[in-house]
């Protein structure tokens, strides 16, 4: 089976774009930013859709959610020539052959985003041509089923964060995670802010409950380290990526206190990066995004590593990528789950780009043993909400 085109394509979303209120959710920028730019500026209203043809007749579908354009340049300009009338079978010297040869430019950010999508086509491509699902592949169902937690809570008046967690509890989740609105900049008028998020969602669900908390990149080691002691009382499931994704050694400060587990990886890449993390104790949960962190080929080897040094292993956003990884790994206890909801910052839009993706159900989602590959199909009518560069 080999491959004989390689098509990359760039959906933009044209449809409504909800508003998003100041303080939305702290963001990397919020320390140099000269105005409240906020989480908007991520600019995450784009997808990359890659597609690999095989002489076969079968096409694998990957994607990738960081910088679509810069992806598929990388794509068409550096990947494509070296995969065409490969074999699509050898998945693993495929990767480390587009790794290698993008290496002095690459190695982590947008290129081992674009190597992802490819990686996650090929994956596809060698399910559905063995009519089997990518998880079996990887070694078979875990699980019965996975469980989820509700991934959206960004910040807004306490009442109505109470009152959205209660929707997600009375539909059977029972574990579910909060953004945080406030940071450094905001002094300790925004750490009363932030505490007052988790005490609205702690009081609204009860204590049976798992939640968690993300800052997502925008506090630094000295906020993080005066915030941990006023989480403590909440009995939080874990902090997730209150530093830079660089700052490996002051995650592993923050874990050293031993007050709140600590979480992060949306942001690293490849098995060596998680490695540093591990061999530091930097974190308790790893949370590689399998469309970021190199595909499913490393993607596994990250969360064997975790297994490893005693680690959670739980990815970044859901979606059909990660669940087939969390249902074949035993270092995986549950997967993050994005609840289908108007488009606001861009996390939702897997929902209008695919078919096949999981709803949850109880607070789980399943995966069939009958869909191949990553059991996923284009939406037939994408060019009436999107704008599309191939």
């Amino acid at each position: 089976m080999r491959i004989t085109d390689i098509r990359a394509r760039v959906l933009e979303w044209t449809g409504p774009v909800a508003p998003l209120p100041p303080h939305f959710c702290t963001t990397a920028g919020d320390q140099v930013a000269r105005d409240s730019v906020g989480i908007r500026a991520f600019g995450f209203l784009g997808w990359l859709v890659v597609e690999v043809e095989t002489d076969a007749g079968i096409t694998g579908l990957g994607n990738a959610a960081l910088s679509p354009h810069v992806a598929k340049a990388v794509i068409d300009r550096h990947l494509r020539p070296i995969l065409l009338g490969q074999s699509a079978w050898d998945i693993g010297w495929l990767w480390e052959r587009m790794y290698r040869q993008t290496h002095p430019f690459g190695r982590k950010g947008v290129v081992m985003a674009a190597i992802s999508a490819v990686d996650l086509a090929l994956w596809d491509a060698v399910g559905r041509a063995l009519g089997q699902p990518v998880f079996r592949l990887l070694g078979g169902r875990m699980k019965d089923r996975i469980p989820v937690y509700a991934s959206r809570l960004y910040a807004q008046p306490t009442d109505a964060l109470a009152a959205e967690a209660e929707g997600y509890l009375a539909a059977g989740f029972r574990a579910m995670k909060l953004r945080f609105g406030w940071g450094p900049r905001d002094g300790a008028a925004g750490m009363a802010r932030n505490v007052a998020l988790v005490a609205a969602l702690r009081e609204a669900v009860g204590d049976e409950v798992e939640i968690m908390a993300d800052a997502y990149m925008g506090w630094t080691l000295d906020y993080a380290r005066r915030m941990l002691p006023r989480l403590a009382r909440f009995n939080l499931r874990w902090l997730e990526e209150p530093l830079l994704a660089d700052d490996v050694a002051g995650y592993a400060d923050l874990r050293a206190m031993g007050i709140v587990p600590i979480a992060g990886g949306e942001h690293e890449f490849t098995l060596r990066g998680f490695r540093e993390i591990a061999e530091r104790r930097a974190m308790d949960v790893l949370q590689f995004d399998t469309n970021r962190v190199g595909g499913i080929t490393q993607a596994v080897r990250i969360a064997a590593l975790g297994e490893a040094f005693g680690l959670d292993v739980v990815p970044h956003a859901g979606q059909m990528h990660n669940y087939h990884v969390v249902m074949a790994s035993p270092a995986a206890p549950m997967a993050e789950y994005f609840p289908r909801v108007p488009v606001e910052v861009g996390n939702e839009l897997f929902w209008y780009v695919f078919e096949g993706e999981p709803e949850a159900a109880d607070g789980h989602v399943a995966l069939s043993d009958d869909a191949p590959g990553l059991g996923l199909r284009l939406r037939p009518d994408l060019d009436a909400s999107f704008r599309i560069t191939c």
